[in-house]
């Protein structure tokens, strides 16, 4: 790309319209800034287009299925089993990111942010060139620029891989038939989504892992809890396997060769997905130019306040190795408008809440600190443990399985972390961040009247009971 002679000048720059950059924008340009953004591929980021909320969609269509096969099986629907019209279900999701690409259309028309669809690249540490999607260039300037580029799923080197033309989360989105079988390399968050939506469809799901189990950085209760539910509907998992060849191609026929616990491995199937892990989209970018320093693993170096090495330059998001959760993109937009306003006390990335939440059923649900964080760093907790059967809500929507725990301080009676696998687990997350954040005994919640039956009564059960000593 060739830079025009003289750049045009704006107050700030945001590459990107994720959930930070876009909020980002808004944000500055209401109060009064010249802004412009350049995305080259979706309006709104991946989350409402690709990722978040079109996966939900699936996973949702996904149950109603599994619900109406078991309302048959059971014999409460009196009427054959169901049958899945996969080409319903994308239309489905698809008219979902239809809605959601009009509201930001229309919210971006509104903010006064000038939208530049195309790709930037920089050529001085606050100048970036542009080739919009007429074919044109353009030459941007300004003193505060924000970096919001995400990540894409990693596609490594194993031979044949990339040849096999493998599905990643976005093509599975779109696919109008269900796989015969479905193989899935990688037992984290996206190919457990994946793996038991696909399976509730119809398909056949095999789950390749290198590790000895699923989600690693999970309690070993809680994966080995979620691999039983998972192979109780029928999904196939393979741990502690390396591939080290792919042959054929996904959507005809595929074959996985390697390694399991050092004894040979080989699995077939129809399609292959890829979810082992995300790439920070910051190659191509032009920081060579700008003073932007790059981790071992490509993100973008940045600070608690997410500054770069740069100044004036941030970076939020993925692309800046911030946990990969709308919502901590969110929080990673409240950091920089807070320090581009100058408030005080100024937000930061050290210590803040980081929850999250897996949407298989059940969900998994966590915030704070992990037994396994607890016994390796030496914390001393005491455990109040309760099985979701206890949670009464549950037992009216016939689905008891898992569990719910809670670490508790030894000094001051505070909450130390909190997991939940179960139904609805997710919701269950925000009262127990609101006493960590406050600082208040467990005992707060303990002593709650909660309304019955909902699910939040557990949590009133849960933090009642005496915690055990550990």
């Amino acid at each position: 790309m060739e830079a025009a002679s003289k750049p045009e000048q704006y107050d700030a720059l945001i590459v990107g319209s994720g959930a930070a950059g876009k909020f980002i924008s808004w944000s500055i340009s209401s109060t009064g800034k010249r802004v412009a953004l350049v995305e080259r591929r979706w309006v709104g980021g991946s989350c409402p287009n690709v990722a978040c909320l079109p996966s939900k969609n699936v996973i949702h269509s996904a149950a109603i299925a599994h619900d109406a096969r078991n309302s048959v099986t059971s014999g409460m629907l009196l009427s054959s089993t169901p049958q899945i019209d996969m080409a319903v279900v994308r239309e489905r999701k698809r008219e979902m990111v239809r809605g959601l690409v009009e509201m930001h259309e229309g919210s971006f028309k509104g903010s006064g942010v000038e939208f530049i669809w195309g790709n930037a690249k920089f050529i001085a540490p606050k100048t970036i060139v542009v080739e919009t999607s007429d074919s044109k260039t353009r030459t941007l300037a300004a003193e505060t620029i924000i970096i919001s580029t995400g990540s894409r799923a990693t596609i490594d080197d194993t031979p044949g891989l990339r040849e096999s033309d493998p599905l990643t989360h976005i093509e599975i989105l779109e696919m109008d038939k269900i796989p015969t079988h479905l193989v899935i390399l990688g037992g984290g968050y996206v190919g457990l989504e994946f793996a038991q939506a696909m399976r509730r469809l119809g398909s056949d799901v095999s789950v390749v892992e290198r590790n000895n189990r699923i989600l690693k950085h999970e309690d070993e209760d809680i994966s080995s809890s979620l691999t039983d539910i998972l192979k109780r509907e029928g999904i196939r998992f393979y741990p502690s396997t390396t591939v080290s060849k792919v042959t054929g191609r996904s959507g005809e026929s595929i074959a996985l060769t390697g390694k399991r616990s050092d004894q040979p491995f080989e699995i077939t199937g129809s399609h292959l997905l890829v979810a082992s892990g995300r790439t920070p989209n910051t190659d191509g970018l032009g920081l060579e130019s700008t003073g932007v320093s790059l981790t071992p693993k490509g993100h973008v170096q940045v600070d608690e306040y997410l500054r770069t090495t740069s100044p004036g330059v941030f970076a939020v998001g993925d692309c800046a190795g911030s946990p990969h959760f709308t919502h901590i993109a969110i929080d990673d937009f409240r950091i920089v408008r807070d320090f581009l306003a100058g408030k005080t006390p100024l937000r930061s990335t050290t210590n803040r809440q980081v929850p999250y939440t897996l949407f298989t059923s059940p969900e998994l649900a966590h915030v704070g600190l992990s037994e396994d964080a607890a016994r390796r760093d030496g914390i001393p907790y005491r455990l109040s443990k309760l099985d979701m059967k206890f949670f009464l809500r549950t037992r009216t929507l016939g689905q008891t399985e898992g569990f719910a725990k809670a670490l508790i301080s030894t000094t001051d009676d505070k909450i130390l972390g909190f997991t939940a696998l179960g139904a609805g687990a997710g919701e269950l997350l925000t009262p127990v961040q609101l006493a960590m954040a406050a600082g208040l005994p467990y005992t707060s919640l303990g002593d709650l009247i909660v309304t019955h039956p909902t699910l939040s009564e557990g949590l009133a059960d849960l933090f009642s009971a005496p915690p055990q000593k550990i």
